[in-house]
């Protein structure tokens, strides 16, 4: 019976040394918020500067490949309509001209808006620095309140349901002013 008492008192220490754990871990629990960092950004006014700028910029790239597409399509339709007055050589030439403006206006397109096209590069010239201002002050924030975690409400695909109460994205806006 001696050894059975001994099983059931280590039991019943083990048990409670668990117990003071979990709620020694409970206690600590980690602090939590969220942040809807595009609407903090449309809340920058240099962000939406920056925005009107680069989609002013798209907008005039795009007219630019749409006229020169224009132009391969008259010359491909000029062409068409002249192709059996033409000889073999001249054929092949202008068959070889089209294809060739293709090519450029297909290489225009990547360099402006490919991924490491002018207009990317224009985009992190812009608005980089807005967006490392505000991880900065999110940050901050963090630190200032003792925030072990504040997640972006507007990219994560991970946060289905979020009390209102943890939205720190007013605050941040505050910050920021």
């Amino acid at each position: 019976m001696k050894k059975s008492g001994l099983a059931t008192a280590l039991k019943r220490t083990f048990f409670s040394f668990s117990m003071v754990f979990l709620f020694s871990l409970a206690a600590q629990a980690q602090r939590i918020a969220f942040v809807d960092v595009n609407k903090v950004l449309e809340s920058v006014p240099e962000y939406t500067t920056a925005q009107g700028e680069l989609d002013a910029l798209a907008a005039r790239w795009r007219q630019e490949i749409a006229q020169e597409y224009d132009k391969i399509k008259g010359l491909y339709n000029r062409y068409q309509a002249e192709q059996v007055l033409l000889s073999d050589e001249a054929r092949r030439q202008r068959e070889e001209e089209i294809m060739a403006m293709e090519k450029d206006v297909r290489d225009m397109q990547r360099t402006k808006f490919g991924p490491d096209g002018s207009l990317f590069q224009r985009r992190q010239e812009l608005v980089r620095p807005i967006q490392d201002k505000i991880y900065a002050t999110i940050e901050r924030y963090a630190q200032e309140r003792g925030f072990d975690f504040i997640f972006d409400r507007s990219s994560s695909a991970g946060i289905i349901f979020s009390n209102p109460i943890y939205d720190k994205t007013e605050d941040i806006i505050r910050m920021l002013k």
